[in-house]
């Protein structure tokens, strides 16, 4: 894409084959909530606004829908995607409009593995790997449920990152892009027009709240380009590509970040509201520790500010990125293993209770491979036990037989009849990355539960 130059032009268009589908019905979704929905206030003339956002009381799919094609909401007719578009900025001040956006979850079906929003694999995993960060709407999906006339003001994406948005079912979302090379005029114009708004922070724009409209880009020569998003189509947005936008009726897309090795240099040069606790900020150390290896050093110190280019595309690869890839795979390989393993348990577990039952010090038979899968199977039978109990708990009777059942595991395996105290915990932690313990609340000194994690 980016060897076409579409990074160039800062909004792309993408068609998937016809069939396509990331979901095989979307019947099932009305009751799905939307907790905080906003409504759109917006003041202004002549082609220059400020957005302000008033949050409503919860609603469900099923009622955003009623609503949004209600007399008061519903799109007005038109002709054409030119006259609906003179009637958004004609009628920009009246009736606000309510939208259900930063829903968090996704609408793709488990089993997708083509262009999912919640699993693209870019180098933007790297937040949750190093930091075990999850940044909700960045590297996770958000949903947003439009209607007629609601908007998304002009702005980039948090740290100039890139976006990909998918338009699950509806009326088309209209789409105004200024290419990165030009994002330092817009800026100047936002600036010149809305000088209290610079005042009290420098990067406003990042609020969301600044509509500017396409006469008066054309008016100062600030170069644009517009396009209509149906459903079923996806558009990716490009680092330090201001965009705007509104939606033509009720429908629903899902978005989320992602990053290329290019994206390295825009979060490194992405200016910050320092006005607002809320805004993202993702630390550079481990991407330029990763993916710029030689530069590192001459980061840490503060140096080493590299002049962007925004016509270069994205190198199809680099030896950092392979490494990084190769990691990976192995990782999930790894994980795939203890999977499978575990999708096993409850048919191995029937099978080998006619064990012999292991007793004494867990470090005189640590050194056995075999008896220690041993071990770390009855672990997580046990904790499945505990797991099984906290969500059981509301019922006397199965809380009581769950207590039976693992009395009975305690006597048919007795190396676990006490408490951990009494084992050596740095040979079992040789089993797991991590093993907790602990005596739960109104449980008994010989109740414990244990959360094992799979790294």
């Amino acid at each position: 894409m980016e060897s076409q130059g579409a990074h160039r032009a800062g909004l792309a268009k993408v068609i998937p084959p016809k069939g396509w589908k990331p979901r095989r019905t979307y019947d099932d979704i009305d009751d799905l909530m939307i907790d905080a929905p906003i409504q759109q206030m917006v003041a202004g003339q002549s082609g220059l606004f400020t957005q302000y956002n008033i949050q409503k009381k919860p609603l469900s799919v099923q009622e955003f829908r009623r609503l949004a094609n209600s007399d008061m909401y519903c799109t007005p007719r038109y002709l054409n995607y030119e006259d609906l578009e003179r009637k958004y900025w004609k009628n920009l001040t009246f009736v606000s409009p309510i939208y259900g956006a930063d829903v968090s979850g996704s609408l793709y079906d488990e089993d997708i593995e083509e262009w999912n929003i919640g699993h693209l694999n870019s180098i933007l995993d790297v937040i949750e790997e190093d930091c075990g960060v999850s940044i909700q709407g960045v590297n996770t999906p958000y949903l947003y449920f439009g209607m007629w006339k609601t908007t998304f003001s002009w702005h980039t994406e948090d740290m100039d990152l890139y976006s990909i948005n998918y338009l699950h079912f509806g009326e088309p979302k209209s789409w105004y892009a200024i290419p990165p090379e030009h994002g330092k005029r817009l800026e100047r114009l936002a600036t010149g027009f809305f000088p209290n708004s610079f005042k009290g922070c420098e990067a406003f724009l990042r609020h969301k709240m600044t509509l500017i409209s396409p006469f008066i880009l054309k008016k100062y020569g600030i170069p644009f380009d517009k396009i209509t998003q149906e459903a079923g189509e996806f558009m990716i947005t490009f680092p330090y590509g201001y965009h705007a936008g509104f939606n033509h009726g009720f429908n629903c897309a899902e978005s989320t970040n992602f990053a290329t090795v290019r994206w390295i240099d825009y979060g490194k040069a992405a200016t910050q509201c320092t006005c607002s606790k809320d805004m993202v900020k993702i630390s550079m150390e481990p991407f330029v520790k990763q993916f710029q290896p030689d530069r590192y050093a001459n980061w840490m110190l503060g140096k080493g500010s590299t002049l962007i280019d925004h016509t270069v595309p994205t190198p199809s690869t680099t030896p950092e990125l392979q490494s990084w890839l190769q990691r990976r795979r192995k990782t999930k390989s790894t994980n795939e293993g203890y999977c499978n393993v575990l999708t096993t348990l409850p048919s191995f577990f029937n099978s080998t209770h006619s064990l012999p039952a292991v007793s004494g010090s867990l470090t005189a038979f640590a050194a056995s491979v075999s008896h220690r899968f041993y071990c770390f199977l009855r672990v997580m039978e046990l904790c499945m036990l505990a797991l099984c109990r906290c969500q059981n708990n509301q019922n006397k009777e199965e809380t009581h037989l769950l207590h039976q059942e693992e009395a009975a595991c305690f006597e048919r395996y007795p190396f676990f009849h006490n408490p951990l105290s009494n084992c050596d915990r740095q040979t079992l932690f040789r089993f797991a990355p991590h093993f907790f313990y602990r005596n739960g609340p109104k449980r008994s000194p010989n109740t414990w539960m244990c959360c094992f994690l799979i790294m």
